[in-house]
C-alpha cells in the first residue's frame, strides 16, 4: 500500500495530537514490542512511538525495520518518535465520520 504526499500530510496532522501508544526499550525491537504495535495498529490504524535513547537502533532504522515487520507505512520519523499507518478495512467507521484514533 503506497501512500500519496496528500495522504501523509493529512495523517501527519491527524498524528500531532496522539500520544505515544508504545515505547521501545532499550532492549530494542522484542518480538513483545513488534506484537503490542501490530495490537495498536490493527485496533486504531494510527500510531506514534517513541524509541529510547539507549536502543540499540536508530529511530529511522528502527520506523523501518517495524514497518516491514507489521506491514505498516511509516508516516513520519521526528527524533525519536515514530507514526505508523496500517488501514485495517474491519474496523467499522463510526456513523459521525470520526477516524479510529480519535
Amino acid at each position: 500500500m503506497s501512500l500519496t504526499g496528500k495522504q501523509r500530510a493529512d495523517l501527519r496532522a491527524e498524528a500531532h495530537h496522539l500520544q505515544p501508544l508504545v515505547h521501545v526499550g532499550h532492549q530494542g525491537l522484542t518480538e513483545t514490542v513488534r506484537q503490542a504495535i501490530d495490537d495498536a495498529l490493527r485496533t486504531r490504524e494510527l500510531v506514534k512511538l517513541t524509541i529510547a535513547k539507549h536502543a540499540e537502533l536508530s529511530a529511522k532504522d528502527a520506523a523501518t525495520e517495524l514497518g516491514v515487520a507489521v506491514r505498516a507505512e511509516v508516516i513520519q520519523v521526528i527524533g525519536r518518535t515514530v507514526t505508523l499507518f496500517r488501514h485495517n478495512p474491519e474496523i467499522k467507521q463510526r456513523a459521525d465520520g470520526i477516524p479510529p484514533w480519535r
